[in-house]
């Protein structure tokens, strides 16, 4: 074999094996309960977490509420893989779940599978850390939106004050993203607001945006 081949196959290798695929699932749901079910809802999801806590790829469970509207949900499931989260849906505590919340719900629940578009290393979060949570749709075809997302995350990202920015895309509908964010507090999202690469990011994505950008600003709600 000869040498330059050679090094060029281990080279192929080695640097395929640093860069393996990324598996990871995700489902993002939104739920309104009856505001006097707020902390029954609290309680059923602590339970929920704890019990998925065992099924084999969990890997995270959030729960956040909008700032300003009690009892309006937003739950991020983290899954090492597609299988491991049909899994779970089939799991009788994910039934047990579904069926407290139906109780006291006063809206359906809305539940997508998604996949990994952009994931950057969390920071630790505070008391006062503001959390944005963006439904982005876009309408038009062959457009850049995975990209011009990508962007706009790896900028923010370095941004003072910023301890999360990700983004996912449907699993189905490649059209669909949700952006997740996470800031020190209210001054650091308004700054982050104000930025020309931010300010940037509206103008390109509104002429192929499907729908207004639904953007809320959410807290953990434990």
């Amino acid at each position: 074999m000869p040498r330059v081949f050679a090094l060029f196959l281990i080279t192929t290798m080695v640097l395929g094996a640093q860069t393996p695929a990324d598996t990871t699932f995700y489902a993002v749901a939104y739920i309104e309960v009856m505001p006097a079910s707020r902390g029954a809802a609290v309680a059923a999801f602590r339970q929920y977490r704890a019990a998925s806590g065992k099924d084999d790829g969990f890997v995270r469970f959030e729960l956040f509420e909008q700032a300003g509207r009690a009892a309006h949900f937003s739950i991020i499931e983290t899954w090492a893989n597609q299988k491991a989260l049909e899994a779970h849906a089939a799991a009788p505590h994910t039934k047990d779940w579904r069926g407290k919340i139906d109780q006291i719900r006063l809206s359906d629940y809305d539940q997508r599978p998604y996949k990994t578009l952009s994931l950057g290393s969390p920071s630790p979060t505070n008391d006062d850390t503001t959390y944005v949570i963006s439904h982005v749709d876009i309408g038009g075809q062959g457009t850049n939106a995975a990209q011009l997302l990508r962007g706009l995350a790896e900028t923010s990202r370095k941004e003072n004050g910023n301890l999360r920015f990700d983004v996912l895309q449907h699993a189905a509908r490649a059209n669909h993203f949700t952006v997740i964010e996470a800031w020190r507090n209210q001054r650091a999202l308004d700054a982050h607001a104000a930025a020309a690469h931010t300010r940037q990011y509206r103008d390109s994505l509104n002429p192929i945006t499907g729908s207004p950008l639904d953007e809320r600003i959410y807290k953990v709600a434990e």
